[in-house]
């Protein structure tokens, strides 16, 4: 199906969601026709019925049916429009490591996001007031100051199911520091993870990232070291005019094998930890990472994370399962991986 042949995508979403963001950023570079409306108060009645009522929502053009989940999404427009600036990488091992990153991005980054954004005074301040003018567009003076508040409180008492906790924010916060080294030793408005071309995985980076390049506490950190990331980021909004290539071998861009060694040593690890406390039937899990103790309850969806990259590790066929093995030597990644 070509984008010729079908009408406006609608895509509801939110410019404090990094999935959003990711999702937006996704369908300018494609080329996709869409609107985007932002999620207020005032549409809510879009998404009456969904559950749960989650952002980014795709809407179908033919059907007007509501599909979530950014990461389903991507790959269900993969499917509808094949021949069109794809995401996923060729090479089926680079595609593999695209998908372990963006899964990364999405489910470890993002207690990055959420550390920052709700940890820190000024972060609290500032965030939950300008999400509160997205969506109470028609509330101003105490009324707005209120609605910030009631969400500031939300997110807040939410930061230790996602593992954002006193306890925890040095490996997050190291972990900032160590991604934001990797990207700003390669990213540019013509260089990305595998190629000249964006990735799956610079979009899932994309969105959290944008997101800590926008409060206060992580952009000051990302403009003291990583500037030209920070240029990256706002290049890779709408990369519609980008035209590039996959890297053509097996070479790799150094910082983007530093993030392959940072999701072998800490992010599959985490999913492992997780997902062995649930098969425990124990309601937390603790495990050093970064040299340092982190611990937190257990979280469902993540155990569906890592069966899926098992599965798509588990259809590679011989000689990609390799190549994917060697940029993982030296850890015991190759052993989460590897099916049960």
């Amino acid at each position: 199906m070509s984008s010729a042949q079908i009408d406006r995508y609608t895509l509801i979403g939110s410019n404090g969601s990094p999935y959003s963001l990711k999702m937006r950023s996704v369908m300018r570079y494609r080329r996709l026709p869409f609107d985007w409306i932002l999620r207020t108060d005032r549409n809510m009645g879009l998404l009456a019925g969904m559950k749960p009522a989650l952002v980014p929502v795709l809407v179908l053009p033919e059907d007007g049916s509501l599909h979530l989940d950014s990461t389903p999404i991507i790959a269900m427009l993969e499917e509808r429009h094949p021949d069109e600036r794809s995401v996923i990488p060729e090479n089926p091992a680079h595609a593999f490591l695209a998908h372990l990153i963006e899964d990364m991005a999405d489910e470890w980054c993002t207690k990055m996001m959420f550390h920052y954004r709700w940890a820190y005074e000024a972060d609290i301040n500032y965030a939950s007031h300008w999400i509160a003018d997205d969506f109470f567009p028609d509330l101003t003076g105490e009324k707005r100051h209120a609605a910030a508040r009631k969400f500031a409180d939300r997110q807040i008492s939410r930061m230790p199911l996602v593992g954002c906790t006193p306890h925890n924010a040095p490996v997050i916060e190291a972990g900032y520091h160590h991604i934001l080294k990797l990207l700003e030793s390669h990213v540019g408005q013509h260089e990305f993870l595998f190629g000249t071309r964006p990735s799956l995985a610079d979009f899932g980076l994309y969105g959290q990232f944008r997101v800590l390049a926008t409060d206060p506490t992580p952009l000051a950190i990302m403009r003291a070291e990583a500037q030209r990331t920070e240029s990256w980021l706002r290049q890779l909004d709408d990369a519609s005019g980008i035209e590039g290539d996959w890297v053509d071998d097996d070479s790799l861009p150094e910082a983007t094998k530093g993030l392959v060694n940072f999701a072998a040593k800490v992010y599959l690890p985490f999913l492992a930890a997780n997902a062995a406390a649930i098969a425990a039937e124990e309601d937390g899990f603790e495990l050093e990472l970064l040299g340092r103790s982190y611990a937190q309850g257990t979280f469902g969806y993540q155990v569906k994370c890592l069966n899926m990259l098992k599965q798509r590790f588990a259809a590679l066929d011989l000689e990609a399962q390799a190549k994917v093995s060697s940029y993982l030597d030296g850890s015991k990644a190759m052993d989460i991986l590897r099916p049960d």
